[in-house]
């Protein structure tokens, strides 16, 4: 199913979704239609009048409606932002967002993609379907090409996530973007849970986690300076459950390996790495075939799966809410490089 501001309600003190031809602002709105929400309760007596309990949003309707606010927020202050988009799980919830916060109208703003040559095929192949398929642009950061001018070069490990960060600057500056939306969540790593909604870099892109600004009640400054650009991170308060609740709510389509597959696999690391063209086992790592899922969806060579026969989203959020380590600590081999492998990244500029 394509992403689309869908109308599935599953909590009975949620606000009621919007219909497919009317304001996702609806959703939140006045909830008087319903018996138990009349102001006074008529019993014949003013003593026994008494007024109702306030109508309360759900956690998801809350989280979904900061996320919007904050969407909303930064294209009305910033002159040219993009959304980076790769086809990855919350990525996905992003633009699902971004899609409710102007309908009817488009998302006025286009994607941001960096490229690894390394991708998956199933998400490069789901990334420009749903590209097409919503009418966006989509601008394309290509780590081979700055491989194949000298800019770059191949790590020993075979990884190319750390060599995003280049091609991520350069795309931009390019293009002259001066606010780029990212689907981080503080629940993923250590580095990510220090940064806030809005973050700032600097002329070189990069991160200053000592010198952060304070978003007391929801205030959010985006002030900067030229050269300078902002990170922002709408979905940031949100968890790995959180973002598969609502990709249930919302019935928002996803690539398929998300799910329980049975695919070739060899043991590396600690995790199940897939077999492919850039993912080869070494002579004494064995193929074997098992059923498993993705619970991130990186580069193919530092991504591993899990074993898992969850087949379905109600499956995922089960398996999910039992889990007791983040996607990333559990699938991603870039992350445990060095215990501040992520802060260091996001220093020079990295997601």
């Amino acid at each position: 199913m394509s992403i689309f501001p869908t109308s599935v309600a599953v909590d009975p003190d949620a606000a009621p979704a919007p219909s497919r031809d009317g304001d996702a602002a609806s959703s939140i709105a006045s909830r008087s239609d319903r018996p138990d929400a009349t102001p006074w309760a008529a019993s014949g007596s003013t003593a026994d009048a008494r007024l109702s309990s306030p109508a309360r949003l759900s956690s998801l309707d809350t989280l979904e409606s900061e996320a919007i606010h904050i969407i909303r927020e930064v294209v009305a202050e910033f002159e040219k932002p993009a959304l980076l988009f790769s086809g990855g799980k919350d990525s996905v919830v992003m633009l699902h967002l971004a899609t409710k916060a102007f309908w009817p109208g488009k998302v006025p703003f286009p994607v941001l993609h960096v490229d690894t040559g390394h991708n998956f095929p199933e998400v490069i192949e789901f990334r420009d379907r749903t590209v097409e398929r919503l009418g966006l642009k989509l601008v394309v950061g290509s780590v081979q090409e700055f491989i194949d001018s000298g800019e770059l070069a191949e790590r020993a490990d075979g990884t190319r996530n750390p060599l995003q960060t280049v091609p991520l600057l350069d795309a931009i500056q390019r293009n002259k973007f001066d606010a780029v939306f990212g689907g981080g969540r503080r629940d993923e790593d250590k580095a990510r849970a220090k940064e806030r909604i809005l973050s700032l870099r600097d002329e070189f892109g990069q991160w200053d986690p000592r010198n952060q600004r304070p978003e007391l009640w929801n205030l959010y400054n985006g002030r900067h300076t030229v050269g300078q650009h902002v990170r922002a991170f709408p979905i940031s308060n949100w968890t790995e459950l959180d973002v598969w609740r609502y990709i249930e709510r919302e019935n928002i389509d996803l690539p398929g390996l998300y799910y329980a597959h049975d695919r070739g696999v060899f043991a590396r690391d600690g995790m199940w790495r897939a077999v492919g063209e850039v993912s080869q086992p070494r002579d004494t790592e064995q193929v074997i075939t098992k059923t498993v899922r993705y619970r991130t969806v990186g580069d193919m060579s530092c991504t591993g799966a899990v074993e898992s026969a969850a087949a379905t989203v109600r499956d995922v959020v089960i398996e999910v809410a039992a889990s007791t380590i983040t996607e990333r600590g559990a699938t991603r081999a870039d992350d445990r490089i060095s215990e501040a492998a992520m802060e260091d990244r996001k220093k020079d500029g990295y997601f």
